[in-house]
């Protein structure tokens, strides 16, 4: 038997982390550390970087990120800071205030970057090209000086970045099992029709956990469950998972009616024209495939009770060209889901924060969880002070 304050519950059922480390600073610093900050994060789409010069700012876990596609058509990324004294290269959002004056700076025409503060300038590979007025005679090695680099690679028209070069582990080992499992679906064919961005008010483990379970279905998403009733069916135990879960008869999709006019993708086999599929790729990426689209979720946590969340929707470029294209019919849908998990979400990190709630406990169908638990206990267990560790 185990005991949550002084409640008994079943043999073989298995809790959650500590409440604290959903809602400590202490512990998402340790996360950010030990998680975010050494390995593979999702970013967005290889189309947000179509053209050679292309560039794009993002921040991401308190780090500011050049990505830029090279002349050769390579995507490069590089820390947003000048080798020089410091100076941050490309503008941000912030940088846009009442009393902020323009600078010249960033990736000049697609063609180098130059920082504004004394115009040090890169070529597209991180190369230092030309410090003013800085000479051999001065000791000056203008060829050993580069952009601080981080590691980018893509899998199926996703990014990736690792902003720890010294110690990433291989990309392929990172995508190996999505990249087998799911290499029916043309992901990098696919192009996005639309995103919704979501600001959610709970921690990135909450969603995670939520994504990975069906066990709340039934009560928090009746529409989704008239789609797929074996959600609601035993609380959702039993399904196949690496099958995927069977729509209701005459549905093959996720959409209001089931049903869709959009061809299936290519080259799916006879499961994947009629299950829904569903992958946590850790630690800030879900993918959810259904026949004729699919729904990517890409998070970025903020603190311990507020994380950003991109939701792109992915359709076949055969479809997207007609001229009667509407997504809608699969967007609006999720779209409502969503703010349901959101939601409930939500509400649990507000439950949580009560003080006679110290861990909640994992019901038998939500048994997937365990891995989320695992993934963090791996990664920061020995860096949790006492007081937090129970």
């Amino acid at each position: 038997m185990t005991d949550i304050e002084g409640v008994q519950v079943g043999k073989g059922i298995e809790m959650t982390l500590p409440s604290s480390w959903y809602l400590n600073e202490d512990i998402f610093t340790l996360e950010r550390e030990h998680i975010f900050l050494k390995e593979w994060l999702s970013v967005g789409r290889d189309e947000d970087w179509a053209n050679n010069g292309d560039s794009k700012t993002i921040d991401i876990m308190g780090e500011s990120i050049i990505i830029v596609r090279n002349h050769e058509g390579q995507l490069r990324a590089f820390y947003n800071v000048c080798v020089h004294r410091g100076a941050r290269i490309c503008k941000s959002d912030d940088d846009l205030g009442p009393d902020r004056l323009p600078l010249k700076g960033g990736v000049i025409k697609g063609k180098h970057i130059m920082c504004p503060y004394h115009s040090w300038t890169y070529d597209l590979n991180g190369k230092l090209l030309a410090a003013p007025n800085m000479t051999e005679e001065m000791g000056f090695e203008k060829d050993k000086i580069h952009l601080h680099p981080v590691l980018i690679d893509t899998w199926g028209g996703f990014v990736f970045i690792n902003l720890s070069p010294e110690t990433a582990p291989p990309f392929e080992h990172h995508i190996k099992f999505v990249k087998e499992t799911y290499s029916n679906y043309p992901l990098a064919d696919l192009r996005v029709a639309k995103t919704i961005h979501y600001e959610i008010d709970c921690n990135w483990k909450v969603i995670c956990e939520n994504y990975n379970e069906c066990y709340h279905c039934g009560p928090v998403h009746p529409e989704l469950c008239k789609i797929v009733p074996a959600f609601k069916q035993d609380g959702g135990a039993g399904l196949d998972w690496e099958r995927g879960v069977p729509h209701r008869e005459g549905a093959d999709t996720f959409t209001f009616t089931g049903t869709t006019t959009r061809r299936a993708f290519p080259g799916l086999n006879e499961d994947e024209q009629t299950r829904h599929k569903g992958e946590l790729l850790y630690p800030n990426m879900f993918l959810s495939f259904a026949k004729d689209h699919v729904a990517v979720f890409i998070f970025t946590p903020l603190s311990a009770g507020k994380t950003n969340l991109d939701c792109h929707f992915l359709f076949e470029p055969y479809e997207m060209d007609k001229p009667e294209f509407d997504g809608s019919d699969a967007i609006d849908f999720w779209h409502l889901v969503n703010r349901q998990d959101w939601n409930i979400c939500e509400r649990v990190q507000q439950g949580m924060s009560a003080r006679v709630h110290k861990r909640g406990m994992f019901s038998p169908m939500e048994d997937w969880n365990l891995d989320i638990r695992k993934y963090v206990i791996d990664r920061i267990a020995s860096f949790v002070p006492l007081e937090l560790s129970n």
